[in-house]
């Protein structure tokens, strides 16, 4: 009897297959793999390298134990990417004589040479540029852009210029005094937006309650990362969080308010109350700080032109006034007014004497006058 043919024979197992939309089966037979772009030029390489380093410090914790948090990554991302405009902007040979086009190619010479033009053309703090605020310059840049290199050397064992002693180590720009704002302004812009017939609108409420809140010493970043559950109103304190820690962080510390801005917040907190994203369930309804119009929990630029806005309308220049002029006139008023360093130093959270030097700075000799002063004749 003639055998017959074997049949062909079924796969029993699912067969995984790989869809694409918009195409149809004929023409899908002919689409084996999805194309993917080759990263065929210099500046994709760079590119892919820093995409790398942002997922590898998403994925990994710091010095400290601690996630890294997303305005550090990115600190450290833009950092790697000014590296790459400069290398990609004209061509820099290294010490044995090969075009830079890779992060691989820097080496201490390069960095040495970007370091120097990244002085020489953006090293101003922005307290001399016009812009206020402070930056840390060349300084900052160096600190930063270790990271890339650090990832660099673990990953594709290339060298890491930062462990050479020949890279050049710049100093930050040296710190101008910090002003403090007078009794006269602060007194001003908060009689500006204080409570009365015509002064019960959102706005107004929201902004002379943010007015308060910086007179008690926090930093824009802090008071902005609040929440309404962080008020203990009760009790006039509120509780911040360590900005480079977690919201269950031990290290969270309470913070004693004035009278008049326990008042503040509690009318504030009535009328955030009608606002939309207040709702509960709503994602923005945790944050303390909600924005006019219904709109999101408020950023920084937005407290920078508050601060700014207020401050021209009760007939100040707005220019000599930023939010971060509040802590160190906080410091001021603390000590001029016989608070200890010691407990100036434990509200704020600082733990090196320095920080109470400089926020202290500028009227440090008038409250050493002051305090002579007070002793009268010390010899009969």
């Amino acid at each position: 009897m003639a055998s017959q043919p074997a049949r062909a024979r079924k796969s029993a197992l699912r067969t995984p297959r790989r869809s694409v939309v918009g195409v149809t089966d004929e023409s899908a037979q002919t689409l084996s793999a999805v194309s993917v772009r080759a990263l065929t030029s210099p500046e994709d390489v760079r590119a892919a390298l820093i995409s790398e380093l942002d997922l590898h410090l998403s994925t990994t914790t710091n010095k400290h134990g601690r996630p890294f948090q997303r305005k550090t990554i990115n600190a450290y991302v833009n950092a790697g990417k000014a590296l790459s405009a400069w290398i990609g902007a004209s061509q820099h040979v290294n010490a044995v004589g090969v075009v830079v086009e890779s992060f691989m190619d820097v080496d201490t010479a390069t960095l040495n040479h970007y370091f120097r033009w990244w002085y020489q053309t953006k090293d101003v703090p922005k307290s001399q540029d016009g812009k206020g605020g402070y930056t840390g310059g060349v300084n900052t840049q160096q600190r930063n852009l270790r990271a890339l290199f650090v990832y660099l050397s673990e990953e594709y064992e290339v060298p890491n210029p930062y462990d050479d002693p020949k890279l050049h180590k710049y100093a930050a720009p040296q710190l101008g005094k910090p002003k403090t704002l007078s009794e006269e302004f602060v007194t001003d812009v908060l009689t500006l937006t204080a409570w009365g017939p015509d002064r019960r609108d959102f706005e107004t409420t929201r902004d002379h309650a943010l007015l308060r809140v910086l007179t008690e010493g926090l930093r824009a970043e802090e008071i902005l990362n609040l929440r309404v559950q962080d008020l203990d109103l009760p009790n006039a304190t509120l509780v911040v969080v360590p900005l480079k820690g977690q919201r269950n962080s031990v290290d969270a510390r309470p913070i004693p308010l004035q009278p008049s801005t326990v008042k503040a917040l509690q009318r504030y907190i009535r009328v955030r109350a009608t606002h939309p994203r207040a709702e509960s369930g709503h994602r923005d309804s945790a944050w303390l700080w909600l924005g006019t119009r219904g709109r999101r929990p408020l950023q920084y630029k937005a407290l920078y032109w508050i601060v700014k806005r207020r401050a021209e309308q009760a007939g100040y220049d707005p220019d000599e006034v930023t939010p971060h002029s509040f802590c160190h006139t906080w410091c001021h008023d603390l000590l001029d007014a016989g608070v200890s360093g010691e407990n100036v130093m434990a509200i704020r959270g600082w733990s090196s004497p320095a920080m109470l030097r400089r926020y202290g700075a500028d009227q440090a000799s008038q409250r050493a006058i002051n305090a002579v002063h007070q002793l009268g004749d010390r010899y009969s």
